[in-house]
């Protein structure tokens, strides 16, 4: 069973500012001949990541809530330039909306088992990502989402 990492998307208000992000990182790449690829640069390298890359997915926390997910493809450790040991988790650049699931604020990431992860969301309930931000984020802390 895949393992997750869970992570506050820091600087980010919304899933469409993520997604805004992403694809800008992912044009300014091509834009520089680099491949066009997207990662997530973390100080701590996973120590379970044969099973966070068997299907594992980083969970965004957007505004106190777990909002969406990135598949995690690869996780690849480095030495930055100033001698500190890095690692970049690599992301398949499509991000998956999940239902939303209140947390609380903490450093780092985490690691999430798949079953305390929230669902992605189905056909039934696509509309919700379609409301606007504002409205969702209201909803959430009325706790009707």
């Amino acid at each position: 069973m895949a393992l997750n990492i869970l992570k506050l998307c820091v600087g980010c208000d919304s899933v469409e500012e993520l997604e805004a992000w992403v694809a800008q990182k992912l044009a300014e790449r091509r834009r520089n001949g680099e491949p066009v690829e997207h990662w997530h640069t973390t100080r701590m390298v996973p120590a379970r990541g044969p099973e966070i890359t068997d299907g594992g997915s980083l969970y965004w926390v957007i505004k106190g809530n777990v909002q969406c997910r990135q598949l995690i493809t690869e996780i690849r450790p480095f030495t930055d330039d100033q001698g500190i040991g890095r690692c970049r988790l690599i992301l398949d650049p499509v991000i998956v909306r999940t239902d939303w699931q209140p947390r609380r604020p903490f450093q780092g990431w985490r690691y999430l088992k798949a079953e305390d992860a929230p669902a992605d969301l189905g056909k039934g309930r696509a509309g919700m990502a379609e409301m606007p931000p504002k409205l969702r984020q209201e909803l959430a802390e009325l706790g009707l989402l």
